[in-house]
């Protein structure tokens, strides 16, 4: 899968996708404290040892760079950037009973905003899986000649 770019000053700075998800009982909103721990140990059950690792980057720095959606005070997906590499949105995984109803998008959209306020002009989606979302959520577009990119190292390297 190739990386996808995303110009960020061309989206628009409205986070009403907050009040859309919490109108269907789900909490977009980043880790406070101490919730870093039990948000990673969810990652890692629901998705695996390396999402979990970016996870524990992510809810590791001041300010978090991860947001997380919440359902009956428990998290329920979770979406990070600067995990991977410095400008990179991903990994970002939702619950299969809550696909489809837009808490992905609301992710997404949640990280991309907290980067362009941060300063950031493009963010970089990293090996994207569900390209054709991306493309329509966001408008990002396919990286040339990006794949394996820079999870190259991991494949050869570390197995």
């Amino acid at each position: 899968m190739a990386d996808m770019l995303v110009k960020l000053y061309d989206l628009k700075n409205d986070w009403s996708f907050v009040a859309e998800q919490e109108a269907n009982d789900i909490i977009i909103r980043k880790p406070v404290g101490g919730e870093g721990r039990r948000v990673v140990n969810w990652v890692l059950e629901a998705f695996g040892e390396s999402w979990a690792s970016q996870a524990n980057i992510a809810v590791s720095q001041l300010p978090m760079s991860c947001f997380v959606a919440i359902h009956d005070h428990s998290p329920v997906g979770f979406a990070c950037y600067d995990a991977t590499a410095l400008g990179f949105f991903g990994p970002m995984g939702l619950g299969e009973a809550y696909r489809g109803k837009g808490a992905g998008k609301a992710l997404l959209l949640a990280c991309l905003l907290d980067m362009k306020l941060k300063g950031y002009g493009y963010a970089i989606i990293g090996g994207a899986g569900p390209s054709e979302f991306y493309r329509k959520t966001v408008g990002a577009t396919e990286i040339p000649d990006s794949f394996p990119g820079i999870y190259r190292t991991t494949r050869e390297e570390l197995g």
